[in-house]
């Protein structure tokens, strides 16, 4: 339900830009929505995935595990964009993958029905970034002019084709008939924070684009693995989760393995 009152949020800001005279947007026409929209299937399958993963293992454990995105992004780069990688990325990408097999050894909440969703969430993650730089490439043929997508437009394609898939999955969670009686709906605290994180989100969305649309998705991938310090800090002391040294210790590899990579790839340029 939040991530809909965040896409919402975004496209009312996207068009409210257009109709300012601040932005000109592209006409979204049938043969960008034809490419477009397996994007937002995979984002589905990724938010999906996520649920699941969530639901049967610990936020510290996942952090670790969303390593193995960053393994699959960078082959797929690699055989996809043609990208050639130096020695030290592959041995940072070594580092990530002993990292997850310890975490795996070490993990008091081990589940493998939660492993097997993570696993999934990592390949439609990967898939997300790889495939979405290729829509950015392959849309230039398809505008108005032939020119590449602007970021705005891209944002509006983004979260307009994303609503009704998202309303599926709202209805698949049943949560649409418990916001009829959802009472944090009048809260003026509450309205104002979900406020908050639709204009963060249209941020996210807008410099997330932009990010992949001027780079890679190895280069993509990397600098998102240096927001998994914080989250498994976060994740240990919020909510609990039962842990030992051995289990923070390959939380801690796997992290600096995630920056690792992130200051290989800065020299692999």
């Amino acid at each position: 339900s939040l991530l809909l009152y965040q896409t919402l949020w975004c496209v009312l800001l996207v068009k409210f830009s257009e109709l300012m005279g601040w932005i000109k947007l592209e006409r979204m026409t049938w043969p960008l929505v034809k490419t477009w929209l397996p994007v937002n299937f995979i984002f589905v399958g990724m938010i999906w995935s996520s649920f699941y993963s969530l639901k049967f293992l610990g936020v510290a454990m996942i952090t670790v595990l969303k390593q193995g995105t960053n393994l699959l992004v960078v082959f797929g780069d690699k055989f996809l964009f043609g990208r050639e990688h130096q020695p030290m990325v592959w041995l940072s990408l070594f580092l990530m993958i002993a990292s997850a097999f310890c975490g795996a050894a070490t993990d008091l909440q081990f589940n493998w029905l939660g492993y097997i969703w993570q696993i999934a969430n990592c390949v439609f993650t990967a898939a997300y970034s790889l495939y979405l730089r290729f829509v950015m490439s392959k849309v230039c043929m398809l505008t108005a002019k032939q020119t590449k997508l602007d970021e705005f437009s891209m944002v509006l394609f983004n979260n307009v084709l994303s609503i009704p898939l998202i309303l599926v999955l709202m209805l698949y969670f049943g949560e649409i008939p418990m916001l009829l009686h959802e009472p944090a709906l009048s809260s003026p605290q509450f309205l104002f924070a979900a406020t908050c994180s639709g204009l963060l989100g249209f941020a996210i969305s807008f410099t997330s684009l932009w990010f992949l649309h001027e780079t890679s998705p190895t280069t993509y991938s990397l600098v998102g693995s240096l927001n998994k310090i914080p989250t498994a800090m976060a994740g240990l002391v919020l909510f609990k989760a039962p842990t030992n040294i051995n289990n923070l210790a390959s939380i801690f590899a796997g992290l600096m393995a995630g920056v690792a990579f992130t200051y290989a790839k800065l020299n692999d340029r």
